[in-house]
């Protein structure tokens, strides 16, 4: 299916209410972190909580790289895109290993990058174009508390 000859209408009410309740776990584990842990949760267990929803959130994004080359049909460059569709989730499991605060960190430009990446499916034709406002929106809320968790390890 080739997305191109759509108008760039709004974002769909469903993908924009469902993505931005997506990105509440990010901001409630970092706004815990910031405070230094909540209730019963230390400090640890909000950044493996953080940093295991990030993992899973980026495996799903490349989830949706793999749906829209299966909907794509015989295009060329579908073997391309199930290709790059494993890296974020390959990415996120290696950088799981990494020490705090290197972990959110890492994992916050993982998903800061995806974003503009993602925007090139929808400016491609790959995907429908508000898609690439969505995935922008979304990544940069996501990779921005990534970081805002990070600096509370320093601060």
């Amino acid at each position: 299916m080739r997305f191109s000859k759509l108008p760039a209408g709004p974002i769909p009410a469903a993908p924009l209410f469902l993505g931005l309740a997506g990105l509440l776990p990010f901001w409630v584990l970092a706004a815990g972190l910031a405070v230094k842990g909540v209730g019963p949760f230390s400090c640890e267990c909000l950044d493996r909580a953080l940093a295991s929803y990030a993992a899973i959130i980026l495996s799903f994004l490349g989830g949706i790289r793999w749906g829209l080359a299966v909907a794509s049909g015989d295009r060329p460059e579908a073997g391309r895109h199930f290709m790059l569709s494993v890296l974020p989730s390959l990415a996120a499991w290696v950088l799981l290993i990494l020490p705090e605060p290197w972990r959110l960190i890492s994992l916050g430009c993982l998903a800061l990058a995806l974003g503009p990446l993602d925007r090139g499916l929808a400016l491609s034709g790959f995907a429908p174009p508000w898609l690439g406002r969505l995935r922008l929106l979304l990544s940069s809320g996501a990779g921005m508390a990534l970081l805002a968790g990070a600096i509370a390890w320093w601060v």
